[in-house]
């Protein structure tokens, strides 16, 4: 009798989606923890997105039309403001502390370093793996972006982020079931070819045998 086939899962028994994603607010957002936060964010990239790119506008443009407008206004505020004995327009204090720009660059910096350590290793040889999933993350990623543009590319995987991973948890026990479907025909496949392959070999020693 063959023993029982264990479940499949397709996060292990211990570790949830949730926990996979971190845990924390990140992980409760992509899994609508949170309703209101993506349904804001996916809102606010499609309205960007058909900003930017359905009527045209460029993101440079957009944003310095921005800024001319909030300049304007305050400045013409604050001079108003002076004219006629008004409070000025309430701008808080803009200063970054010494430890808040410390610490920008110590994280910035730690990141640098490990990209350019990267960059030495590959450009000398010292680690084949890396070269080869850096030159594939590369090559997929000029063929995506002959496909579409950048704008777009955005708003598509953050709309992938925010559904996906919703579904795969919403769906977890049918998506296991099918996998473990897979899972057994690929375990069936195997076996199959490794007896062929046996007896193929066998015939050809014979044969050989025999000359």
């Amino acid at each position: 009798m063959d023993p029982p086939i264990r479940r499949f899962r397709i996060f292990g028994k211990q570790q949830s989606l949730h926990d996979l994603l971190g845990g924390g607010i990140a992980a409760d957002v992509m899994l609508w923890r949170r309703r209101n936060v993506p349904i804001v964010i996916l809102l606010g990239a499609l309205a960007a997105w058909m900003l930017f790119y359905v009527s045209g506008y460029t993101f440079l443009s957009f944003a310095s039309k921005v800024l001319l407008l909030l300049l304007t206004v305050l400045f013409i505020w604050a001079k108003a403001a002076a004219v006629l004995n008004r409070p000025p327009p309430p701008i808080p204090k803009m200063n970054l502390s010494k430890e808040a720009i410390s610490e920008a660059a110590v994280f910035v910096g730690s990141y640098l370093n490990k990209l350019l350590s990267m960059f030495e290793d590959i450009a000398l040889g010292k680690d084949p793996k890396l070269f080869y999933r850096v030159a594939f993350c590369l090559w997929l990623t000029s063929i995506i972006g002959g496909l579409t543009d950048l704008i777009t590319l955005g708003y598509t995987g953050l709309v992938v982020v925010l559904t996906i991973p919703v579904l795969i948890e919403k769906y977890e026990d049918c998506i296991d079931r099918y996998m473990m479907q897979g899972y057994v025909q690929v375990q069936t496949c195997q076996r199959v070819y490794k007896e062929n392959h046996t007896k193929v070999k066998n015939w050809i020693t014979e044969k050989k045998k025999l000359i």
